[in-house]
Order: C-alpha cells, then sequence, then structure tokens
C-alpha cells in the first residue's frame, strides 16, 4: 500500500480518493474546502495544510483541478509539487486540461525525476463515486504502468492513448463528440414533440435504429425512457452544462491551434455558452434541451 496525496476534493476527486483509502492507501489530501477535507477524514484519510507538506512524504500525488493555470501553477509553480516532492514520486493529474499544458507539466516532471501521467476521466460524479471511470492516459509506458494500479482503484475501463498529453486529447474530442451529439438527440426530442410523436415511441425506434447513441439511450434528455437519466430529477447535474462549455471551449482551442476544421463543435460551443449564460450553468447538459425547445417556441 502507499502513500498517497489527493489534490483537489470536489464532486469528483473526493469520491476518486475515498476509493484509493477503502483500497488501503494512506491517503492524504487537500483542498481549499473544509468541507471537502472533513469528508475525506470520514471516509478514513487523512489531510494536510498545504503543497510541502503533502508532497514531500508522498510515493503518488493525484490531482483533480479546474483548469490548465491551476496544474501549472500546483505542479510547476515556485512553491509546487516539483519543488517538495522526492524524486520518483508517481504523478497523476486527472483534471481535463489543455493539451499544451499537460505537456508543458509533464516536461517539468521528466526534469525532476518524476514519471508523470495525465489521465482525465469520463463518467461522472456517479462513475467516480462507484470507481467505474473510464481513464484516458497519456504519458511514457513505464509511467502508465506505474500508475496503473491506482487508476484501477478508482475505475473501470483503463485506456493508454499514446505520449503525454495524449489523454488530454482523448478526452476533449470525446467530449465534443458528446456535446454535438447531445444537442442533435435534443433536437430530434423537440422536433417529435412538435410533430406530435410520443416520445418514447421515438425512443423506442431510435433506440435499436441507425440514430441510436450514448446520448440516447444512456444519458436520454427527456423524462421518460431513461430512469437513471437527469432528465427525471429535473436536471440536476450528473454532468454540469459549465464542465461541458469548458470542454467545448478547450477543444475549440485546440482544433485552432492544430489547423483542424470543426464547425459542428463550434456551434455546439456556441449554444452551451448561451445555454450556461442563461443561468443553467449548474444544469445538467442534457436539460439544454429545455433551451432548445423555447426556442423552438419562439
Amino acid at each position: 500500500m502507499a502513500k498517497v496525496g489527493f489534490i483537489g476534493l470536489g464532486n469528483m476527486g473526493g469520491p476518486m480518493a475515498a476509493n484509493l483509502v477503502k483500497a488501503g492507501h494512506e491517503v492524504r489530501g487537500l483542498d481549499l474546502s473544509a468541507e471537502a477535507k472533513a469528508r475525506l477524514v470520514e471516509a478514513g484519510g487523512n489531510t494536510a495544510d498545504n503543497l510541502a507538506e503533502l508532497a514531500s512524504d508522498a510515493d503518488v500525488i493525484v490531482s483533480m483541478l479546474p483548469a490548465g493555470a491551476h496544474v501549472r501553477k500546483v505542479y510547476a509553480g515556485e512553491d509546487g509539487i516539483l519543488a517538495h516532492a522526492r524524486p520518483g514520486t508517481l504523478l497523476i493529474d486527472s483534471s481535463t486540461i489543455d493539451v499544451e499544458s499537460a505537456r508543458f507539466v509533464a516536461a517539468a516532471a521528466e526534469k525532476a525525476g518524476m514519471p508523470m501521467v495525465d489521465a482525465p476521466v469520463s463518467g461522472g460524479v456517479g462513475g467516480a463515486s462507484a470507481g467505474t471511470l473510464t481513464f484516458m492516459v497519456g504519458g511514457p509506458d513505464a509511467a502508465f504502468e506505474a500508475a496503473r494500479p491506482y487508476l484501477d482503484v478508482m475505475g473501470k475501463t483503463i485506456v493508454h492513448a499514446g505520449g503525454a498529453g495524449t489523454g488530454q486529447a482523448a478526452k476533449i474530442c470525446n467530449n465534443m463528440l458528446l456535446g454535438i451529439s447531445m444537442i442533435g438527440t435534443c433536437e430530434a426530442f423537440v422536433l417529435a414533440e412538435r410533430l406530435g410523436l410520443d416520445p418514447q415511441k421515438l425512443f423506442d425506434i431510435s433506440s435499436t435504429a441507425s440514430g441510436q447513441c450514448w446520448s440516447l439511450t444512456t444519458y436520454c434528455p427527456v423524462p421518460g425512457p431513461v430512469p437513471t437519466s437527469p432528465a427525471n430529477r429535473d436536471y440536476q447535474p450528473g454532468f454540469a452544462a459549465a464542465m461541458m462549455l469548458k470542454d467545448l471551449k478547450l477543444a475549440q482551442e485546440a482544433a485552432h491551434a492544430s489547423g483542424a476544421s470543426t464547425p459542428l463543435g463550434a456551434e455546439a460551443a456556441a449554444l452551451y455558452n448561451l445555454f450556461c449564460n442563461g443561468g443553467d450553468a449548474n444544469t445538467d447538459f442534457s436539460g439544454i434541451v429545455r433551451f432548445l425547445r423555447g426556442k423552438t417556441e419562439a
């Protein structure tokens, strides 16, 4: 069992850290929220007061942070992890950030003698709690193999995408596809309503026909057909619209930097931007069906 430092104990990081505790690891967490740290203590972990305390005695450090700027500061800042952790400490960043930041931090970690992987996740809060997340992992083969036992505790599907930054690349490509497909699914249901077609009938047909997709069969954006979808909980977030917008913006930044043409990704980002700015940033991203319905009615 290892000494694991965990930075970022929010809706995703908290359950992930708790699963490491359940697996028998000695977990010490750090977060700006006292409540988040208290939840880790309740789960059997411990807390640290600062990065130096957390990093100096850790065998493994896992992070789940909001953006690339935070990851750069926490790892490569003047008083960051690389300044305090021992050479050989395994670093796992599960934040969803821009590819450039992921590669910058990985290069700094390599220079400091610390193996590192970028390992963003898919699966939402439910997957974090159940330990069934999908990890998209970028980094050298040896670092991936070292990280795998810890990722296996927190996830169900672990995919090595390639070198440093490819985990982030996979995540933003996947979520761009998800954002686009959710809008398409929502538009189909809105059109069906206008044409007098029962939503359940559309689901029964499209879920077994060429329109089948995850946004329809697992995360159906209208109440009824999929009882576990947020549509049946007044769109309380499993994955908030603000987080989808963040990922779509990252995809657009990457598209512009690489010269890729992503017109539907750009349109999806624009629509989610309107949705969030209209007061629905903390609504589940599938709740955009209500926004589209309102546009139709207008």
